[in-house]
């Protein structure tokens, strides 16, 4: 069975929407290590956050505090920068996964283009596994992007599935989960670890397991938060748990 990350991204976009540049002595709510804690007992199996560079909802603080008092790996996105390097060799998080960045939108929009960016993301992924972290590369479902992430060094590839997830009609959708075969297919082949996420909720989830083999985590947050405003954090883990426990599909022969 897929594991579960949970990203709490959306929780701090919560805090950061009343106590923007808080001041100390002032208790921000709700509380982004406190929702990792209740995350860690309702048994995710990763805690997931996104530090951007424009620091819009995740901040170093709560990065520094996830990784010193949860036991569950933490999984840092982050952009392919040199700056952002010398964050993740200061945090020491289980794994980082680079992910592309672009200020104006809302939400990561596409995969890293790591075969247009080898050389870079080459080093990039080098000095990350100098500091003994674990590289996952933030790809769309492209078997050139799988292979040039194989060929940078990376452990991981995480499959973006805001296509999948975007799909309005049957036959797109098909479309979608064909290539993400494919794309993890090739991954494995190639000894990488397959990851997904991006748009993944409670009324798609199922079926892309049960399409695309290999899967070893999900990391899923929006659905999850957006749950938890009206059961609880702990129920709405606990409801995505159960989608994502089954059987994955038994891989093509071919």
């Amino acid at each position: 069975m897929a594991e579960l990350g949970l990203n709490i991204d959306h929780v701090a976009t919560l805090r950061e929407a009343r106590y923007r540049g808080w001041k100390r002595g002032l208790k921000p709510e709700p509380g982004v290590l406190e929702a990792a804690r209740v995350a860690e007992r309702a048994g995710v199996d990763a805690i997931t956050v996104h530090l951007r560079e424009d620091r819009r909802h995740i901040q170093d603080a709560d990065v520094r505090a996830i990784a010193r008092e949860i036991s569950i790996p933490l999984n840092l996105e982050m952009a392919a920068s040199l700056p952002m390097v010398a964050k993740a060799r200061l945090y020491r998080p289980e794994e980082v996964c680079l992910v592309p960045e672009n200020r104006q939108e809302v939400t990561t929009e596409g995969g890293l283009e790591v075969a247009a960016d080898l050389r870079r993301l080459t080093g990039i992924i080098a000095k990350l596994h100098r500091a003994k972290i674990e590289v996952s590369a933030f790809i769309d479902a492209d078997l050139a992007q799988v292979e040039a992430a194989h060929e940078a060094g990376a452990q991981t590839v995480e499959l973006h599935t805001g296509g999948y997830a975007n799909t309005t009609t049957l036959r797109a959708r098909k479309q979608e989960l064909t290539r993400h075969e494919r794309a993890a297919a090739l991954a494995n082949k190639l000894g990488l670890r397959v990851n997904a996420g991006h748009g993944l909720h409670y009324e798609n989830v199922r079926q892309y397991i049960e399409a695309v083999p290999y899967l070893h985590t999900l990391n899923i947050g929006h659905a999850i938060i957006s749950r938890a405003v009206f059961v609880g954090l702990a129920q709405a883990v606990g409801e995505m748990q159960i989608l994502i426990g089954g059987p994955q599909p038994v891989p093509n022969a071919d």
